[in-house]
């Protein structure tokens, strides 16, 4: 009988531990004070401006989108992808997808530009499959080239070009359902990974990876940057030669990042979820709002890493921060679920 009472109390107490477990490390107990040096100069009305990014070579912003109405979800959602304008201050967004007549949800979006040509790929997620589109950008049109699809590209979530053909894309995960998926996204199961597309194949490059989502490369210094959200990280890997990667560290961001830029100075811009369990219960349709976070990182080598918080906002303004694209003082803040984005002004660079 005494064996018995204490299987069930350590039983218990195990329960406990592992629940505290899971709430702490998603941030339910971090304090959320509103914070920003600067104002919100204009919502621009496009619901779910998952991903933003911005050309460094000709001022413009290229915005994905998808009217989102809770995650995961169940019916055919649509969206586009849209131009903006960054040399002056209208911040206009022009819909560059409306002729594309396939079913379109965009997600993770990268820009490649060489010698006058522009090219655009875009996650595409789809009630019959996972797709990358890969687009042309000629005089503010698109011109849609080709569309990709292989059981690698099985949960994509983010990707960036490394050329016109090739790139680098996360799964966020390895399972599609059940207990599984379950387990990956509560318990934190590091077993997504980070493919790579040489024009022609598909090669696994990294992986042991807790829900990767946002991708970047900073081709100046040859690093990779993956967030992994669950685990409050950013991994950093060498690009090789053979674009295979090495990984080199973690940075601890103490929040979920989501999307990475990366600015003229080759430092890190990140929209980030500070708690991850009130952002699911808002993607479910539970919560009204969800707190947003955008950080900065300027990394210099390995171990020589400096997080500054630029944003944090309660909901209030907006919910679910996933990028943060800065152009000069400007930042385009986008989200997953919200019916506009922010264009924030910073008082000092």
């Amino acid at each position: 009988m005494k064996f018995k009472k204490r299987l069930f109390y350590a039983t218990i107490i195990l329960i406990l531990l592992f629940v505290t477990d899971i709430f702490i490390s998603t941030g339910f107990f971090r304090s959320i004070e509103n914070k920003f040096d600067g104002e919100v100069i204009q919502k621009i009305n496009i619901a779910g401006a998952e991903d933003i990014t911005v050309s460094k070579i000709d001022s413009f912003a290229i915005i994905s989108a998808t009217k989102r109405n809770k995650l995961p979800n169940s019916s055919q959602e649509s969206g586009g992808l849209y131009f903006m304008d960054l040399k002056g201050d209208s911040y206009k967004p022009v819909l560059l997808t409306k002729d594309f007549t396939k079913p379109f949800a965009p997600h993770g979006i990268s820009i490649f530009q060489k010698e006058g040509a522009t090219t655009i790929a875009a996650i595409n997620h789809t009630i019959n499959g996972e797709f990358i589109e890969i687009f042309s950008l000629v005089d503010k049109q698109l011109i849609h080239k080709k569309t990709l699809k292989d059981d690698q590209i099985h949960s994509p979530n983010d990707i960036v070009l490394l050329d016109e053909n090739q790139f680098y894309f996360t799964n966020d995960h390895k399972y599609k359902n059940g207990v599984q998926r379950l387990a990956e996204d509560y318990l934190g199961l590091s077993v997504s990974n980070v493919m790579y597309f040489d024009g022609k194949n598909y090669t696994e490059v990294a992986n042991g990876i807790a829900y990767a989502n946002g991708i970047n490369l900073d081709t100046k210094r040859n690093l990779v940057f993956v967030a992994s959200p669950r685990k409050f990280l950013v991994k950093v890997y060498l690009k090789n030669k053979d674009n295979t990667l090495t990984f080199i560290e973690d940075i601890d961001c103490k929040t979920g990042v989501d999307n990475i830029e990366i600015d003229k100075n080759n430092d890190l811009w990140i929209g980030a979820h500070p708690n991850l369990l009130q952002f699911a219960s808002y993607a479910k349709g539970n919560k009204k709002i969800a707190p947003s976070e955008i950080i900065k990182i300027k990394y210099t080598k390995k171990g020589d890493y400096k997080i500054n918080q630029v944003f944090m906002d309660n909901g209030a303004k907006m919910s679910g921060s996933t990028v943060a694209a800065p152009f000069s003082n400007i930042i385009l803040a986008g989200n997953v679920m919200d019916n506009y984005f922010l264009v924030l002004k910073r008082n000092s660079n």
